[in-house]
């Protein structure tokens, strides 16, 4: 059984910066394609960013593309989530989580997931 755990969240000034953590612990992470996905209460999960195994290829929401970036340590069984020029749309939870495959997907086959760390941007 896969575990994530994320950590990196806060609270932010809006343009300012912050980077996410997803740690994984208890199978092989190389061998998942890992994305990160944000949910309010009481709304549907949205899609942020995915990333391949290898992390040779990347997807990102039309919202936070050239503003994040994915990647991934392999071998600190890592993956981040780079925020910069924060917005306080960008307030919300936000969620790792893993498929046992290396296809880069917008929600579909994740069948992990972290706990959440909430990122809070002022304006």
């Amino acid at each position: 059984q896969v575990q994530l755990v994320e950590s990196g969240g806060g609270l932010v000034q809006a343009g300012g910066s912050l980077r996410l953590s997803c740690a994984a612990s208890g199978g092989t992470f190389s061998s998942y394609a890992m994305g990160w996905f944000r949910q309010a209460p009481g709304k549907d999960r949205e899609f942020v960013a995915a990333i391949s195994w290898g992390g040779d290829i990347t997807k990102y929401a039309d919202s936070v593309k050239g503003r994040f970036i994915i990647s991934r340590d392999n071998a600190k069984n890592t993956m981040y989530l780079q925020m910069n020029s924060l917005k306080p749309e960008d307030t919300t939870v936000y969620h790792c989580a893993a498929r046992n495959g290396n296809a880069v997907t917008m929600g579909s086959g994740y069948l992990y997931w972290g706990q959440g760390t909430q990122v809070t941007v002022s304006s």
